[in-house]
């Protein structure tokens, strides 16, 4: 009886993008532990992670959104437009669901919480790869909580995010070239929307919900 020849798993090749060094030495850490999976670059910023992904044509990308020079919903959506058949994997400590959904319309197969990575990484790549949607747990709850009527309108979320910056209402009005009466008209619709008592919690809700950037 002849020996049929060993066929090999094909590779998954990885692309990790995150500002921060330590993240992606420790991701690739465990990436490169698997024989079925091998990082092929690392980018610190959009515009390096579009570039090294014409480059390298990996299987998944592995992405921040919070990223200097191009945010990573903008390289996400850039890298999708050039290159659909990529999966691609959003990493992040954010677990906004304003953000999560940006990511997935924009194209993203999966949502991870970074917090989540050493149990849930691996997995997750493999199931994207595979042409299936992966969403960690906490963000999928986080999801399926939020209807549609509780979403601010694009004014809403430019009142919202004129708030937390600082300032009263006639100065948000000053800003946005609107009355008073108008900003104050969009806050009344905030707070019931977010289920917020006040400015302060509204703002803390949008925070961490993604209608306003962390960053901002």
């Amino acid at each position: 009886m002849s020996d049929l020849p060993v066929i090999a798993a094909p590779v998954i090749r990885v692309l990790i993008v995150d500002d921060h060094p330590m993240v992606r030495t420790g991701i690739a850490a465990v990436i490169d532990s698997q024989p079925d999976m091998r990082v092929v670059a690392e980018a610190q910023d959009g515009v390096e992670a579009v570039e090294l992904c014409r480059q390298h044509r990996p299987d998944v990308v592995l992405m921040d959104l919070q990223l200097p020079r191009m945010s990573g919903l903008a390289a996400l959506e850039a890298i999708r437009a050039e290159a659909p058949d990529v999966r691609m994997l959003v990493l992040t400590t954010y677990r906004g669901d304003v953000q999560a959904l940006s990511a997935l319309k924009a194209g993203a197969s999966g949502y991870l919480l970074k917090n989540a990575i050493r149990k849930e990484l691996l997995h997750a790549v493999r199931e994207v790869q595979a042409g299936r949607r992966y969403i960690t747990a906490e963000v999928a709850q986080e999801l399926s909580t939020r209807m549609a009527d509780d979403s601010l309108s694009p004014r809403e979320v430019e009142v919202i995010t004129q708030v937390a910056a600082g300032g009263s209402n006639k100065e948000v009005a000053a800003r946005l070239g609107v009355t008073e009466e108008t900003v104050k008209t969009h806050m009344k619709s905030i707070l019931v929307k977010l289920g917020a008592s006040d400015r302060v919690q509204a703002v803390v809700i949008a925070l961490r919900r993604g209608f306003i950037p962390p960053q901002a």
